[in-house]
């Protein structure tokens, strides 16, 4: 039997930040992947999302000067940027596993299972640890529908060679409003079909609706409060039928209703580690019900986001719990982007929030109007900025190309609690487009 100081159960960033901090401080380190290593966000997810979203982004702001200076956007062509995708993307785990070797990480290739608080067996081998950290993530959600074999997940998406004439997306959440915007802009046909009465839930209702707007404008159906009951097979197309008796005649259906925990086949019930739908349970110090067992990211049961960037924070704060810490987890703000076109971002108190509560004040900001030729004549950026009663601010949410940019910086003022003289006291790029958003918040922040 193999022991180390530390077994990994997942290699995306809910763990490998902390196996790297952890190695370099002299730790024994082992990591267990069943899949590829580095996870979802780098093999599935975020990078390859971002990366395809590149181009449309460019095209869509080129738009924004037609009948100034620009006649015609370029077009985008999807196989070629697949092409792409896959030379910047595919290598990106053989090179998390170099690293990992390099550094002295032992790395086990399959499903790793508990088979008590210290061993983890994994193929034919038993590994022994003091501490394990279960960070497997979730995986995409299926219906439990007549047809449930001919639907498709974001991670198909992603791989798509060709993009298909007609799509329907199950779900208006953020997949399948960031997957429609491409869609739609390639000329597809697109229809999305909603549970709930609006799209994006966890997002300000005014600037959903503007994208929601935008989106429809490009072609794009939505049908809202509607379930999907049934997919049929029908020669070289699918029929999409709802609870309501409506019929929509596509190439290829998404299911985009939500992710799941992956807690199945990890030995939990047999070591006895509290779990239920939502995830593991955790406490202040994200340990699980058995104390030397740990749990990070998305597989957790939580209410703060379930975000890259969140499962990174959590990773590092297992680091430090393992290198002496004794704090409690806090949570900082957390900065929430809808790539759309254009972006949503939202952080902090909510404008939604804030109009329900005597304590704070909401201000709404058209930057791209103010600040027209700097914001590239996006006339309808624009932000709303939440405030308390001591003139603090507290939230924002921001509709407009620049949008995760500009949340950066207000997550860093919010989080700073930061005064109009602390940002009076600082000099900034001139003429950048983000000095004429911070001397608006300034001017705000003097307010008596």
């Amino acid at each position: 039997m193999e022991n180390y100081d530390v077994i990994f159960i997942g290699s995306g960033h809910a763990n490998w930040h902390a196996a790297v901090a952890l190695r370099q401080a002299g730790k024994s380190i082992a990591i267990i992947e069943k899949d590829k290593i580095a996870g979802t966000c780098t093999n599935y997810g975020c990078d390859p999302k971002i990366l395809l979203d590149g181009p449309f982004e460019l095209a869509d702001r080129l738009n924004q000067y037609k009948g100034i200076s620009v006649s015609e956007a370029p077009k985008i062509d999807w196989p070629q940027l697949m092409a792409y995708k896959h030379q910047a993307i595919d290598p990106l785990a053989l090179q998390m596993t170099a690293l990992f070797k390099q550094l002295g990480i032992a790395v086990y290739m399959g499903e790793g299972k508990l088979t008590d608080a210290h061993t983890v067996a994994v193929n034919d081998q038993h590994l022994h640890a003091e501490t394990i950290v279960l960070g497997t993530g979730q995986r995409a959600a299926k219906l439990n529908i007549p047809g449930k074999e001919y639907l498709h997940d974001n991670q198909d998406f992603l791989d798509l060679p060709q993009m298909p004439k007609r799509m329907t997306f199950i779900g208006a959440g953020v997949i399948s409003l960031e997957f429609a915007t491409m869609a739609s802009e390639l000329g597809s046909e697109v229809e999305v079909v909603e549970f709930a009465d609006r799209a994006l839930a966890a997002f300000d209702l005014q600037y959903v609706m503007k994208l929601v707007d935008k989106l429809k404008q490009k072609g794009v159906h939505f049908n809202f409060n509607e379930a999907v009951s049934e997919v049929q097979k029908e020669a070289d197309h699918y029929k999409v039928v709802t609870n309501k008796g409506h019929e929509f005649v596509t190439d290829y259906v998404i299911d985009a209703t939500g992710r799941v925990a992956n807690t199945e086949k990890l030995g939990l019930e047999e070591v006895g580690v509290d779990f239920n739908r939502s995830g593991i349970v955790v406490d202040s110090h994200l340990r699980t019900s058995v104390k030397n067992i740990y749990a990070s990211g998305d597989v957790i049961d939580k209410q703060i986001p379930r975000l890259t960037p969140t499962a990174t924070f959590e990773s590092n704060y297992i680091a430090q719990q393992l290198l002496g810490s004794s704090a409690e987890i806090q949570y900082p703000v957390v900065p929430m982007v809808v790539y759309g076109l254009p972006r949503i971002a939202q952080v902090g108190v909510s404008p939604e929030e804030a109009n329900g509560s005597d304590g704070y004040h909401v201000q709404a900001v058209p930057y791209g109007k103010q600040l027209l030729f700097q914001y590239k004549n996006e006339v309808e950026a624009e932000m709303k900025l939440v405030f308390d009663q001591d003139n603090y601010l507290v939230g924002a949410s921001i509709y407009g190309e620049d949008a995760p940019e500009l949340i950066n910086l207000i997550t860093f003022i919010i989080e700073g609690h930061l005064t109009a003289n602390d940002l009076d006291q600082k000099i900034f790029a001139f003429p950048s487009a983000s000095i004429g958003i911070i001397s608006i918040i300034s001017v705000l922040l003097h307010r008596d």
